[in-house]
């Protein structure tokens, strides 16, 4: 009995010192995050809120990547998380979520739950979550996930994103986390006037634009670009 006392004790001991580690490494990478959102605002970048910057320093995303890359969980780049997909680069997960400007009452929709990373970061700072994955062994992982984590206010589905979620809509914004070719007339129909959404968009083997799609209350449909991006494409029948 003493000897199981003193091995629980100890394997406690370890995981409150890899815990430590993944929360000084995720503090870290916030600092870097700062740093890289200022030298690019110089050139006219969007600057990241304090609000997503806590989001981002909040979220384990080490839970949300394969166990063979969460040594490299809190690296400024993008990972693969099996299936062809890749979990974003940390700034530009922050990046587009500043752009949607999130408000806490909000209702968003993803497009593209992958490891369901993104959807995290928004469940931070909006009222709920729609995502929706098109690969089947993806969502389920991520809904497995994030339920683990405690996210309750994200709800997620397997399906073809193109086409959005047209029963829990229109939102207040809309965030693709894969390319398109060109901006789906679903997704523009579902967002709601005064909404914003952020895509990619491009071809995988050319170059991609990060649009802003801004709805007006009249239903004027204004698009800014944030630069270029690298994305995996979106994928489905359409």
């Amino acid at each position: 009995m003493k000897a199981l006392t003193c091995f629980l004790l100890l394997v406690s001991m370890a995981t409150s010192a890899e815990e430590a580690s993944y929360t000084a490494a995720r503090a870290a990478m916030v600092e870097e995050l700062r740093r890289y959102a200022q030298i690019l605002d110089d050139t006219d970048a969007a600057r990241i809120s304090d609000a997503v910057m806590a989001s981002m320093n909040t979220v384990q995303r080490h839970e949300l990547v394969p166990q063979s890359g969460r040594r490299f969980a809190y690296e400024n780049r993008p990972l693969p998380i099996g299936y062809g997909q890749t979990i974003s680069q940390p700034y530009i997960v922050a990046l587009m979520t500043e752009l949607i400007e999130p408000d806490a009452d909000d209702v968003v929709l993803e497009v593209g739950t992958g490891s369901g990373y993104q959807a995290a970061i928004l469940a931070e700072l909006v009222d709920h979550v729609y995502s929706v994955e098109i690969i089947e062994a993806l969502a389920t992982r991520a809904r497995q996930d994030l339920l683990r984590l405690g996210y309750k206010n994200i709800t997620t589905k397997l399906g073809d994103g193109y086409y959005g979620w047209a029963e829990h809509g229109p939102f207040d914004s809309i965030v693709v986390t894969a390319a398109a070719d060109h901006v789906p007339p679903p997704l523009i129909e579902q967002l709601k006037p005064g909404g914003r959404m952020v895509i990619p968009v491009g071809s995988r083997f050319m170059t991609q634009t990060l649009l802003l799609i801004e709805k007006t209350e009249n239903g004027e449909v204004i698009t800014r670009q944030y630069g270029a991006v690298r994305f995996v494409p979106l994928t489905g029948q359409h």
